[in-house]
């Protein structure tokens, strides 16, 4: 059988459903993987078709909020073959939210394992290239040990579910208005702002729920400290581009976003300069595009940012910019394997 055969074969397997269509939400899919932390060591991976988690109602991460999580994607490629995007720096970030609020790490070979594992199970439900769409993975992990104390829980469940998505913002890559809140705060500076835990969005539905009902895509944060520096987008990471510079702030209550990171890099590819320091929010009009950056987004072009306590606006433009466009362009095209991977970032699970 050709390789063209194959791949024609593959799709016809696929799901019937309107790829170009689908919202930023969960589709029930085939099968999740689990694996149990016990007795200091983690078992074997298991399959599971089951949506649901049993659990003690006693659970660690029920009343003290132990779990972190992660997000990435896997990409049906033009090529025919199926790549996931930097899997090894979700696992690094997860382990080092495990630190941070005293889970037992999940190897790295363990993370990527049940990452291809769980995408291979669920291939069909991987959206065409032409879509636009992707399949999300969700790595979660909790602690489940039966406990009143307050006290790090000894056993832990790490699992990943998939679930095929379409643009985080309705309409994909296109602009959207944020607006500045000082009246609430994601996180603290030495708090858990720098892992990616349940808790610091929990602290934001609030903030986000009013700056939606006022019309704007998001709500955008100031330092907790001062309320002077720039901390970050509703959950996404921040950038500014001016005189050929990309520009994202540097703060300890900021998660790490790899794809800040990947954009970071691709930036110096293009020739730009990089900066990763404190940005005043004065500095705002001196950009000339600014954007929010994440997975589920990639980047989402801020069109302007409001500051609803004194009433000033900053204008980025109604259209993304041509930096912000070349750096979509290229991530993508990286992800989704047209654009050469200078740096080793995708790792292919079907081929």
């Amino acid at each position: 059988m050709t390789n063209k055969d194959l791949l024609t074969n593959r799709i016809q397997k696929m799901k019937d459903l309107d790829w170009g269509n689908l919202p930023f939400g969960y589709i029930k899919t085939n099968y999740n993987v689990r694996c149990y932390y016990r007795d200091g060591k983690w078992g074997e991976i298991e399959v599971c078709s089951d949506e649901y988690i049993r659990m003690h109602m006693a659970a660690a991460c029920l009343h003290y909020g132990q779990e972190g999580f992660e997000g990435l994607k896997a990409y049906r490629c033009p090529d025919g073959k199926i790549r996931l995007f930097r899997p090894d720096a979700n696992a690094e970030r997860l382990q080092q939210t495990a630190h941070g609020i005293c889970m037992a790490p999940v190897p790295t070979d363990l993370f990527i394992e049940m990452c291809e594992k769980v995408v291979r199970l669920n291939q069909e439900w991987i959206p065409t290239y032409e879509s636009g769409a992707t399949l999300y993975l969700r790595p979660l992990l909790i602690g489940t040990s039966a406990q009143v104390g307050v006290s790090p829980s000894k056993d832990y469940m790490f699992l990943i579910f998939v679930t095929p998505v379409g643009p985080y913002f309705k309409g994909g890559f296109q602009s959207n208005p944020y607006a500045i809140t000082r009246d609430f705060d994601r996180s603290a500076p030495l708090g858990t702002g720098k892992y990616k835990v349940g808790g610091n969005y929990a602290a934001s539905l609030l903030a986000h729920t009013i700056a939606h009902d006022k019309g704007y895509a998001s709500e955008f944060y100031l330092d907790a400290k001062e309320k002077k520096y720039i901390d970050e987008c509703g959950a996404a990471n921040f950038f500014g581009i001016k005189n050929n510079t990309y520009i994202t702030p540097k703060s300890t209550s900021i998660l790490p976003s790899i794809t800040n990171r990947s954009l970071m890099q691709i930036a110096e590819d293009l020739g730009l300069k990089v900066e990763r320091r404190p940005i005043a929010e004065e500095e705002l009009e001196t950009f000339e595009e600014a954007g929010a950056c994440g997975t589920a987004a990639v980047i989402s072009p801020i069109s302007y940012i409001d500051d609803l306590d004194t009433g000033k606006r900053y204008n980025f433009g109604a259209e993304p910019g041509p930096i912000s466009r070349k750096l979509y362009e290229t991530l993508r095209g990286i992800q989704y394997g047209t654009i050469e991977d200078k740096h080793g970032w995708t790792r292919v699970v079907i081929e």
